[in-house]
């Protein structure tokens, strides 16, 4: 079967772009083997704030007498807020199936794709080919090798969405982004929750008083921390899991009834048949793109998860704008103009913008830092949530806007005025003249610009 494109995956890059070819009068194939919507919208985003959106419910109620207002004992339905999970991912999947079942000279395929030369696939028994192949496969999670892993049950960031019961105690393997979301959320849902980290700091790709500040703030919701665990090993103790921590034999294991492991990713390269089209990919199974996302077979392009440049739904997104504009808008867009905007979902949020501190060290950069805590913030005061900083880095000689880590309440949204202002290579003088709200978080950026300090 011929088409003039093929999309494998329906994640955030896939459906929009078979969208766009489709408009443009292009007949495409669209193969999806699992369900519609990728990691976003069945594992990810969507459920993942679904359920930190019903903790913080809890946590709030928990509250209520902080605010004057008295009521009974809280209690949490781990079924309802599943339920409730469920529905909101049920509306985004079955949407997204009708958008793509929807889409005018497109033809939907149901199954595992995989490369037989370079420009047809596979699908079952039909063959399809294409002078132009989109991958948005996305990933899956990491399954380490850790001694009695296999004598053990343990969840992930997939398999945990299944659950509608309360853990009694929490072992959570891995303190970074995705594991320290469902750390505290797990602890306001009522579980007792210990968060295991090999490294000497949780989310150690932030600077080292975010990472400190995060911890403060997990360890006064009751969460305990283990740092530094080098060897990690599992074994059942009667009903309980034991997770040995380090090489010593005195260690003292973490025990817990249930375990999650959040050790990373890998991406779904490893059965596509890439070596059969001449695509290569890195010794992690990321497929190797150019500045505008095409692999090594030039009839074929990576986006999404897939590729190793981003593993956020946005930059999946942009992945489609980028290839999307370059293709039919011949554009030259290139996914290295992009600077690194995300954020971590705890409560509060961490919104991050362009270079963190050791980015700018590396770069040699001499840069100028200014710092305000959350207490000197009206909106944060007001609401009752004070925990956390909003720090901004700037260029010494030229006064740019080089990059921001800003946790605190709201502060996943106040970041874009910033990443706007970094995009633009807006010098400080110039950010600092345009009024803003009162009372919101967004309003003190540019006192925090006022006291600037050598970055040491």
């Amino acid at each position: 079967m011929k088409f003039d494109a093929i999309i494998i995956g329906t994640g955030q890059a896939g459906p929009a772009l078979a969208a766009r070819l489709s408009k443009e009068g292009m007949k495409v194939a669209v193969v999806e083997k699992a369900r519609f919507g990728g990691t976003c919208v069945n594992d990810g985003c969507t459920p993942t704030k679904a359920l930190v959106a019903s903790a913080y419910a809890a946590h709030l109620a928990r509250r209520s007498g902080d605010y004057g207002v008295h009521s009974g004992k809280v209690t949490v339905s781990m079924k309802r807020v599943k339920a409730r999970k469920d529905a909101i991912v049920a509306k985004s999947n079955q949407g997204v199936r009708d958008w793509m079942h929807g889409l005018k000279d497109a033809k939907v395929f149901h199954g595992h794709a995989r490369f037989i030369d370079e420009k047809t696939i596979k699908v079952g028994h039909e063959e399809l080919t294409a002078e132009r192949i989109f991958l948005n496969v996305g990933g899956r999670p990491l399954i380490p090798k850790m001694p009695g892993l296999d004598k053990v049950n343990c969840l992930t960031n997939v398999s945990i969405m299944d659950v509608d019961f309360l853990p009694q105690h929490l072992l959570v393997v891995g303190g970074s982004y995705v594991g320290l979301e469902f750390a505290q959320m797990y602890r306001r849902f009522g579980s007792r929750v210990t968060v295991v980290e090999m490294g000497p700091r949780l989310i150690a790709r932030e600077d080292e008083d975010v990472s400190q500040c995060v911890q403060e703030i997990l360890e006064a919701e009751g969460i305990e921390v283990r740092l530094n665990a080098q060897c990690l090993s599992a074994r059942k103790a009667g009903k309980s899991i034991s997770l040995g921590l380090d090489c010593k034999d005195d260690a003292k294991p973490a025990r817990g009834s249930h375990m999650l492991l959040a050790v990373g990713r890998v991406p779904n390269t490893d059965d596509l048949g890439l070596e059969e089209a001449g695509i290569r990919a890195d010794k992690r199974g990321y497929i190797e793109v150019d500045e505008g996302l095409r692999t090594s077979n030039p009839r074929v392009w990576a986006l999404g998860d897939c590729n190793g440049k981003g593993a956020f739904t946005h930059t999946s997104y942009n992945d489609y704008e980028i290839v999307a504009e370059n293709l039919l808008d011949n554009a030259g867009r290139k996914h290295t103009d992009r600077i690194p905007v995300y954020a971590l979902y705890t409560d509060p949020p961490l919104g991050r913008a362009g270079m963190s501190e050791a980015e700018i060290h590396k770069a040699g950069i001499k840069a100028l830092v200014g710092k305000r805590p959350m207490t000197r913030v009206a909106r944060a005061t007001e609401k009752g949530e004070t925990q956390g900083f909003l720090k901004i880095h700037v260029e010494q000689s030229s006064k740019r806007i080089l990059g921001a880590a800003l946790l605190g309440t709201g502060c996943d949204e106040a970041v874009h005025s910033l990443i706007d202002a970094i995009y633009a290579r807006t010098p400080v003088a110039e950010f600092q003249r345009r009024m803003r709200i009162h009372p919101t978080v967004s309003e003190l950026l540019p006192t925090v610009l006022e006291d600037l300090k050598p970055l040491n």
